[in-house]
């Protein structure tokens, strides 16, 4: 590999890792959201994986079964956050493609 080549082949890699970080603060500026128990709960996160907000109805709050609002909330919160990670995948693999990183893990 020439100079030239070494050269341009950096300057992509500081261009896709210049790339990234914007697409990681964007994605952290989304929110995601998920309803679980037909609406009952929902859920939103932001693209950094952070909870925002739960919003739950009231017809599902019963004190003889607060199993069912765990399984109802821990349901929502992982959807929510799955959406954002998929999201994030999706940007950064757009991001990285042709760029030969593939078996980076990137």
């Amino acid at each position: 590999m020439n100079p030239k080549q070494l050269q341009k082949m950096l300057q992509q890699a500081q261009k896709a890792q210049s790339d990234m970080m914007k697409a990681q603060a964007d994605l952290a500026g989304q929110n995601f959201s998920a309803s679980v128990g037909g609406g009952k709960v929902t859920v939103e996160a932001n693209g950094a994986g952070e909870v925002v907000s739960i919003k739950i109805a009231k017809e599902v709050v019963d004190p003889e079964d607060i199993e069912m609002l765990e399984d109802l909330i821990l349901s929502g919160v992982n959807q929510a956050i799955g959406t954002g990670k998929k999201a994030a995948e999706t940007e950064m693999a757009r991001l990285t493609q042709g760029l030969g990183l593939g078996g980076m893990g990137l």
